[in-house]
């Protein structure tokens, strides 16, 4: 093919995916589903219902960037400090084991060899990272699925608060058992939680974990998820949606303060007439002494 011809079809303009009988294949997602969950107390008294956010909790789960975050996940947790020596790591083997003619058997170097016993390893392991490069909005979506299939299984459980006064284990499966809550349960706590983390800690079916360390992971290989109040993802908008009135009603009594702003400016002004006036009257003695 010729310069000129591979220039021309270069400057070709590109033909949309219409123009030549097809159609761009774009995956709709469904819109997120409402979901609601019980609040409860520790005892079980159900205190009422709490809206999940449907971005958390109600998307259709992507199995594909779960595996992903999940196998990055336990690949960055490995050590990566195996480690195998090669032949010129091994001690020993300098010398020629035998002649290399006259013998009848193959010739060889070293003693320290891979085919030898006791030499070196070939393509054996090495220290090396196993982390693998994720986006953040990767791990996001694999977290919101993780929790949006607990939730469409209706095990996600929500306590007002723990109110534990001393860590005490019993105390910690009794709630459990209030709540209804059986097989293997991730518990979200949050920083001033201390005595919850002492009481559940020695439960083996029981992880806790930080609401700050919520993942993927730990979501999918526990049968239910427990938050509380402070640690609810999606809560803290709630909350500061229900704040917006209360900053909307201090907008008048900041309005109703402009007035007396207002009305304390004549007063000021006067004051300024008072002070020029008593300026204009000492020039003019001024020059009456001097002339």
């Amino acid at each position: 093919m010729s310069a000129s011809n591979t220039r021309t079809q270069a400057s070709a303009p590109r033909r949309s995916a219409e123009a030549d009988g097809g159609s761009y294949r774009r995956r709709i997602r469904p819109e997120p589903q409402a979901r609601s969950v019980a609040r409860r107390r520790p005892d079980g008294t159900v205190l009422g219902e709490v809206a999940l956010d449907g971005d958390i909790f109600g998307i259709e789960p992507n199995k594909a960037v779960l595996h992903q975050v999940v196998i990055a996940q336990l690949a960055a947790a490995r050590s990566g400090t195996q480690s195998t020596k090669t032949r010129a790591e091994v001690a020993g083997g300098g010398a020629k084991p035998f002649k290399q003619k006259g013998t009848g058997r193959s010739r060889q170097g070293s003693t320290r060899a891979p085919q030898w016993s006791g030499g070196g390893v070939a393509l054996g392991p090495k220290p090396r990272s196993y982390r693998q490069r994720t986006p953040k909005k990767m791990i996001r979506l694999a977290l919101h699925s993780a929790l949006s299939d607990r939730a469409a299984e209706e095990r996600v459980a929500l306590v007002d608060a723990w109110g534990f006064d001393t860590p005490r284990t019993r105390d910690a499966a009794a709630a459990l058992r209030a709540l209804g809550i059986t097989g293997k349960a991730l518990v979200v706590l949050g920083t001033d939680d201390l005595d919850a983390a002492y009481s559940f800690r020695n439960m083996p079916d029981v992880h806790i974990i930080a609401a700050s360390e919520l993942n993927a992971y730990d979501v999918l290989r526990n049968d239910w998820v427990v938050f509380t109040d402070a640690t609810l993802p999606g809560a803290a908008a709630t909350s500061a949606a229900g704040a917006a009135p209360s900053a909307a009603g201090a907008a008048p009594s900041a309005a109703g303060a402009a007035p007396s702003a207002a009305g304390a400016a004549p007063s000021a002004t006067a004051a300024d007439d008072e002070s020029a006036t008593a300026a204009d009257d000492e020039s003019a003695t001024d020059e009456g002494g001097e002339a």
